[in-house]
């Protein structure tokens, strides 16, 4: 399992250096948010079906349903409020930095 994380770091990584870089045509960066899409589309097909074929998890589907609903509730929950805190404290006072500037 850790030479999968470090693998999956290391993709990450070598995709944000590509893109800090500019080095993917104008073409396909105009095309990612229909790219990402229908990847996600065919991970969430795959894990159906994975998921489908276990007996064990279609056994234990309410339970394991119950618990997946609490942790994605305060999953959202939490990352929303996250990104509000990152927006005040950080966006907005570049902002503010910025009109202080211009004057």
């Amino acid at each position: 399992m850790g030479i999968r994380l470090i693998l999956y770091l290391a993709i990450i990584f070598l995709g944000g250096i590509v893109g800090y870089k500019d080095l993917v045509h104008k073409t396909v960066v105009s095309k990612m948010n229909l790219i990402q899409s229908l990847c996600l589309l065919s991970l969430l097909f795959i894990m159906g079906i994975k998921i489908g074929g276990d007996k064990k998890v279609i056994s234990s589907f309410f339970k394991l349903g119950y618990q997946a609903v609490i942790i994605s509730v305060f999953s959202i929950a939490l990352s929303v409020l996250f990104v509000m805190a990152i927006k005040k404290f950080v966006i907005d006072k570049d902002e503010e930095e910025g009109d202080e500037n211009e004057c």
